[in-house]
């Protein structure tokens, strides 16, 4: 199926070839960044973590979202997802490929992977998490190419594949759980210290990667035949409104906790990102669009009327989707950080050439994407004729 990925219009080359451009000037702002160094960046001594792996915090949660198609569909029966449960497997799998690609950026030498093979350690989350990421990426990409191949034959799909597929279920829960067990597993980290944060995590997943496929959906019936139909828009457009709602309020609950109790430690990290801490507020402006841009959308969602019509539920996920991009990315990351453990405020901007690194890996994962779509779409069109 692969020789379809060759095949298609002026348009289509324009657009790989547009990506390719980004990807290489990103490539050569690596190469400087390989060779400098990450002093390059704006990451230092008390903010280690930057907009790297804010990207892969949110992208984790991009590919984990993609279960709320196949459970339903796989486990329910639900047959209005029959159409789309692949898309949401092969976003999966470009949003994992990112999710690597900036784990290796913020490395600073790639050799230093190695080290979590070379010398394996179960007590480490990183460990837990470089397992839980290449193998939901692998049972993805086996899963969506087998029962692709699967259609286009007019065949079923392989016995072997159906353990494969319920494996992915509670495997799509465990990257992000693994994901905030990271972050929270570091008791010197009050922002991230929280026993909430692996729910808050996966009811950010299944709002934002729902979201960002619908979004995907309305592009691919605009520029192609494939239509995913009406009720399955409508069904994934009731399970974002419910994720996001969740999401806000395990949010809400994290401030009560933290300012109820009075603690600083807890209290400074929420008061420097929504209202600056000691003259540093960088993020507050960002902070507080991300709020308003998450409270509209719930107001859109809720309301029958607005989010049945598709161009205001298109809105509406982009809206969605940059509002839980800046929490859980920079929030969330810079957030953890900023103020240190010993209370000293050391602000993160992040520098040009981080910004195009950054954007050179979102191309690539387009590009992925864009193939897999394009091999996808064809399967489908080829089906309806």
């Amino acid at each position: 199926m692969l020789e379809i990925a060759f095949k298609g219009s002026k348009k289509y080359y324009g657009w790989i070839l547009a990506l390719l451009g980004v990807i290489g000037a990103a490539g050569l702002c690596y190469i400087w960044q390989f060779v400098y160094g990450l002093g390059i960046t704006g990451m230092s001594r008390d903010v280690s973590w930057g907009f790297y792996i804010a990207q892969f915090t949110f992208l984790v949660g991009v590919a984990a979202g993609g279960v709320m198609l196949v459970l339903p569909y796989y486990l329910h029966d639900y047959k209005a997802f029959g159409k789309i449960t692949i898309l949401g497997e092969f976003l999966a799998v470009s949003a994992i490929c990112m999710c690597l690609m900036f784990i290796i950026a913020d490395l600073g030498q790639p050799m230093r992977a190695f080290n979590v093979l070379l010398h394996p350690t179960p007590k480490s989350m990183l460990f837990w998490d470089m397992i839980v990421l290449n193998g939901y990426l692998i049972l993805n990409i086996v899963i969506g190419w087998k029962v692709l191949e699967a259609e286009r034959n007019s065949a079923p799909p392989p016995a072997w594949i159906k353990p494969l597929i319920y494996l992915s279920i509670p495997w799509a829960f465990g990257i992000h759980t693994v994901t905030a067990w990271l972050y929270c597993g570091l008791p010197g980290r009050g922002f991230w210290l929280t026993a909430i944060l692996a729910p808050r995590f996966l009811a950010s997943a299944f709002a934002a990667g729902p979201a960002f496929l619908l979004l995907l959906v309305f592009l691919i019936r605009k520029i192609t035949k494939f239509d995913a139909g009406t009720k399955a828009i409508r069904t994934l457009s009731k399970i974002i409104t419910y994720a996001l709602i969740a999401n806000v309020f395990f949010f809400v609950c994290e401030v009560f906790v933290a300012m109820y109790s009075g603690i600083p430690e807890h209290m400074d990290h929420l008061t420097y990102l929504f209202f600056g801490l000691h003259g540093h507020g960088v993020l507050v402006p960002w902070m507080w669009a991300s709020m308003i841009l998450m409270v509209i959308s719930i107001i859109l969602l809720v309301n029958p009327i607005t989010r049945n019509n598709e161009s205001i539920l298109a809105l509406t996920c982009v809206l969605l989707f940059i509002g839980t991009w800046i929490d859980k990315g920079m929030g969330m990351i810079s957030g953890g950080f900023v103020p240190s453990p010993t209370h000293h405020v050391s602000e993160y901007v992040p520098t040009c050439p981080e910004l195009i690194i950054t954007l050179g890996i979102w191309c690539t994962g387009f590009l992925i994407l864009t193939i897999l779509y394009k091999i996808v779409v064809t399967v489908k069109e080829e089906g309806m004729a």
